[in-house]
């Protein structure tokens, strides 16, 4: 069990880093449309994730249509979050847009894992997630007092308004996600359903603004890496995790990904991030230490197990 556990959380750790670098890779094309780079990373993307478990759902089709309900709320959720995170990011800035979104998700995920699972949560979980949020508060405050230009942050309220949508819409599929995992779909099923239904939905999208793609060679290889790396690998390795760890502990070890985002602004896009937001990344990289280490053994002792994860 605490193997499984072990290998679920280094799969969503995966994912983190490979989220952590679409904010860089989508300022090599900065004449496509944030609706084009969502659209063609989740959609492109999530229809791939349904191909590679196409044998899967179509052996599973009865149990997915027993589950429509999730598959449509999650759907619907994986084809909104795009749009919103990366228009997030234009508005309010790369970092910022992305420490909203994702520092949104695990209060959002506890929340509705409370609201429609009566699931209570841990005071380690509690303290861990508020630590992660200081830490991304800093990182935040940081990025804000380095680049606070209209150029970079043309609509900051605005942004932080998407960050919070695009919180909800991440934290959303995860629940519905796990909770089909949890009711006997396998991972990659559940993961393909969702988001190749998902990507679907954000053809239309593709089809009218991806235009911009076809102008250069750059622009179409920023959007072919985002599909294959951060949405399609990314994902099946953040769909293997899930089915191992409660999609609210999930959601907070992906808080690393706006490190990935900070570290690599610096490195490569080079931007600059003040002292106050590297002891924000060192509180993060605390906070995911606190969640996933193993408890001490007293307390472990007085820990009932958790249920065995979906296969």
């Amino acid at each position: 069990m605490m193997q499984g556990h072990r290998w679920g959380v280094i799969a969503i750790l995966f994912a983190a880093v490979v989220w952590g670098t679409t904010g860089t890779a989508a300022t090599f094309a900065p004449e496509v449309s944030a609706a084009a780079i969502g659209a063609a990373a989740m959609g492109l993307g999530g229809i791939a994730q349904a191909l590679w478990a196409g044998r899967g759902i179509l052996n599973q089709r009865a149990r997915l249509w027993q589950q429509r309900r999730l598959l449509i709320i999650g759907a619907l959720a994986v084809a909104v979050y795009p749009l919103a995170f990366y228009g997030a990011m234009r508005l309010a800035g790369v970092t910022v847009g992305t420490v909203i979104t994702i520092g949104s998700a695990p209060l959002l995920s506890a929340l509705i894992e409370y609201l429609l699972d009566g699931r209570r949560l841990t005071l380690r979980w509690s303290f861990g997630a508020a630590v992660g949020l200081i830490g991304m508060g800093l990182i935040c405050l940081a990025e804000g007092d380095a680049h606070g230009s209209a150029a970079s942050a043309p609509s900051v309220p605005l942004g932080v308004l998407l960050g919070l949508i695009g919180g909800f819409t991440y934290a959303l599929y995860s629940w519905s996600a796990r909770r089909m995992m949890l009711q006997g779909t396998r991972s990659a099923v559940a993961m393909g359903a969702t988001f190749g239904l998902g990507g679907l939905l954000l053809m239309p999208v593709l089809a009218v603004s991806g235009g911009a793609f076809l102008a250069s060679w750059t622009n179409a290889g920023v959007g072919l890496y985002m599909a294959a790396v951060p949405m399609f690998l990314g994902y099946i390795a953040f769909g293997y995790g899930l089915a191992r760890v409660e999609a609210s502990t999930a959601t907070v070890i992906t808080l690393f990904e706006p490190v990935v985002a900070a570290v690599l602004a610096v490195v490569i896009v080079d931007e600059r991030l003040p002292p106050q937001g590297w002891v924000g990344v060192a509180l993060v990289i605390g906070c995911l230490a606190i969640i996933t280490l193993p408890a001490p053994r007293r307390l472990r002792r007085h820990t009932p197990a958790p249920p065995p994860p979906a296969t």
